[in-house]
């Protein structure tokens, strides 16, 4: 029987899921295990550096305005989506544990798509803040809110929820019948699907969709913000000034340089000419742990305002100490 005939004769009775997949990882690299214990030292001081700065934002009052309120949302969503990834990455490759439960499978692909689509849209925030900030200085009480924010962050999340966890879905309706290999370093949602023996058109159409939704409209977006910024700047007579409004922008430039840049390099290859598997594995292992790893550092040390609060919060403790002795 034919491969076509197979798939026929698949649909028309019923779906076969197979009990596991098979995650393959990297294919003839020496010594990949320092890549993995590079990455566990990653996931470590990601876990430190955003619970420290969750920590600080939540306890110093001083910090909790809309601005904040948003990387205290990009702080969140890093400790959750690295904590979703790296551990089962580091257990599936550390100890060559690389059969994973079908449904385990569907589950890691949620949670680890819906976290990096909440990133993006957090950043997508922060440059709406920094927008308002400069280009309607005297406007931005008014635009930026507690309210205004929390409504953003919550259409964010509750729109990635329903489509990741609709994407996820239509896995389950494909059936497996040949190579239940996964070429990548978790369950990532092209090379699931991509593995089914019946029609997966509907598969690749919401594929397009959550692209062009967590990656092309942010970004997009997050350049119409800059190049207003920037026209807003330009009218600004002095230098100091032009300088001042620049240093906060620099942190959430950096976020969104170190995140979307390799995503879109590695999709617009994908598209236009072949990846090797290798490639596509680092790429998107370190898009997906290198900016949280590197967020909280970069909003704790080159914030004022944050580097302020932890001044705060030691010398209030300080004190809490010496009462105490």
């Amino acid at each position: 029987m034919g491969s076509e005939e197979k798939a026929m004769a698949v649909s028309n009775s019923t779906f076969v899921r197979p009990a596991k997949f098979y995650l393959s990882g990297f294919s003839n690299i020496p010594h990949v295990k320092y890549y993995y214990v590079f990455l566990c030292f990653v996931y470590i001081v990601t876990v430190i550096g955003n619970v420290f700065l969750l920590s600080v934002i939540y306890l110093v009052k001083t910090l909790h305005t809309p601005k904040y309120m948003i990387v205290f949302n990009l702080a969140l969503t890093d400790l959750c989506g690295s904590t979703a990834l790296i551990p089962k990455l580091l257990e599936t490759f550390l100890f060559d544990r690389r059969y994973i439960v079908y449904e385990a499978c569907l589950s890691y692909m949620f949670f680890v798509l819906f976290f990096g689509g909440v990133q993006s849209w957090t950043l997508l925030t922060m440059a709406y803040d920094r927008f308002i900030a400069i280009c309607f200085p005297l406007r931005y009480h008014s635009f930026v809110t507690t309210r205004v924010v929390a409504a953003m962050l919550l259409f964010a999340w509750i729109f990635l929820l329903s489509l990741v966890a609709f994407a996820v879905g239509l896995i389950d309706r494909l059936s497996f019948c040949g190579s239940l290999v996964i070429k990548s370093f978790y369950c990532d949602h092209a090379p699931v699907y991509l593995l089914a023996c019946n029609d997966t058109s509907l598969n690749n159409i919401v594929a397009y969709v959550a692209f062009i939704s967590v990656l092309c409209i942010p970004l997009i977006l997050i350049g119409l913000t800059y190049v207003s910024i920037t026209i807003a700047l330009s009218r600004i007579a002095s230098g100091e000034e032009r300088m001042k409004a620049l240093k906060t922008c620099s942190s959430h430039l950096i976020l969104v340089a170190v995140f979307f840049l390799p995503l879109v390099g590695t999709n617009v290859a994908a598209v236009t000419s072949t990846v090797h598997p290798n490639a596509r594995i680092i790429n998107s292992s370190l898009t997906h742990t290198i900016p949280p790893f590197l967020n909280p550092i970069v909003y704790s040390l080159k914030t004022e305002e944050v580097l302020r609060a932890i001044k705060k919060l030691c010398k209030r403790n300080g004190l809490t100490n010496k009462t105490t002795k």
